[in-house]
């Protein structure tokens, strides 16, 4: 995240902010795998360690009453535009306090009030959600920007683009991020991903571009081209923020057969994104550890703090168990 013109203080206060929050997102994660491994947590969480500098990157690029989309491993987009650690805790855990009160679980966490439109479990299907938010702004004379997250497996899904097609040709401010994280599941994009992935929005006309996605300053700086360019007036985009997920595709894909562990090392120790920005920063001599080993602090005290808060609260009313719930 490099303006060139920013005073160096704000320069550094952001990009620390960066930091805390791809750590927030991390130690969250952490956290809901140990919740899951000790049975306190009902169901699947697909896990988001490793990807943090894309949600962060990304949604900090844009305003509160812009809008995102999110995925089946939606928690760090959640967070990472402003989710309550609270209430994210209370959801997964099915408490009452839950920003479904308890019914969606991990894959359907929605938080209209900082412009989240909801998780989404089928791969590809908030594609029409996004281009239909997009629509609206523009009919509603606004300039909301909004984003759709999906992930390299969703490039096989007719959907994406139906909707591409249709936000090309109306011009819309939407903004399509592929986290591509090399496997759909448990399959290498190189064994279902035909041709260049950016040719695939170049063929409807839409700017299209890709960037390191383990680098939060890269992502963050590109996106707010590519937000101010749709705030303009001038049509979609199309970013691919290369990437990699730590863990396997879900909590209970634990053997990742289908990939060595000599790859997963390598992008744990040479493409981290929080130590990528760690060491930017130090290098630079702009902070020492000191600086991050009270970011750390203080997030453990948040991230313990919204456990407690769940393991606490109420379950919902049984009562309600019809309430809210349309398919």
């Amino acid at each position: 995240m490099t303006t060139g013109t920013m005073e160096p203080r704000m320069e550094l206060e952001q990009n620390l902010h960066l930091y805390r929050q791809m750590v927030k997102i991390r130690a969250f994660e952490e956290q809901v795998h140990e919740l899951y491994k000790s049975a306190k947590m009902p169901g699947l969480a697909h896990l988001y360690v490793g990807e943090e500098a894309v949600a962060v990157g990304v949604c900090e690029a844009l305003r509160k009453d812009d809008l995102i989309t999110s995925t089946h491993r939606g928690h760090g987009h959640c967070l990472a535009k402003g989710a309550s650690v609270n209430r994210m805790f209370a959801e997964l855990l099915g408490k009452e306090p839950g920003y479904c009160r308890g019914k969606g679980g991990s894959m359907h966490i929605a938080d209209p009030e900082t412009g989240n439109l909801g998780a989404n479990a089928i791969v590809g299907g908030s594609a029409g959600i996004a281009t239909g938010a997009a629509l609206s702004a523009r009919m509603r004379g606004t300039d909301q920007v909004v984003v759709c997250f999906f992930g390299d497996g969703a490039l096989g899904q007719g959907v994406l683009y139906e909707t591409m097609n249709m936000a090309a040709l109306w011009k819309l401010p939407v903004i399509y991020v592929c986290e591509n994280n090399m496997y759909g599941e448990y399959t290498p994009g190189s064994e279902t991903i035909a041709g260049e992935i950016l040719s695939r929005a170049k063929a409807f006309g839409i700017h299209a571009e890709a960037v390191d996605g383990q680098d939060v300053q890269a992502v963050n700086g590109t996106m707010r081209r590519l937000v101010e360019r749709a705030r303009r007036g001038e049509g979609p985009a199309f970013l691919e923020c290369k990437t990699y997920r730590y863990y396997g595709h879900h909590v209970g894909d634990v053997n990742r057969e289908y990939r060595t562990r000599e790859e997963e090392k390598e992008w744990m120790t040479e493409h981290d994104p929080l130590q990528t920005l760690a060491g930017r920063l130090t290098k630079d001599g702009l902070v020492d550890d000191a600086v991050f080993e009270r970011i750390l602090t203080d997030v453990k005290a948040e991230i313990d703090s919204g456990v407690q808060f769940a393991l606490a609260a109420p379950y919902p009313e049984p009562d309600e168990v019809d309430q809210d719930v349309y398919a």
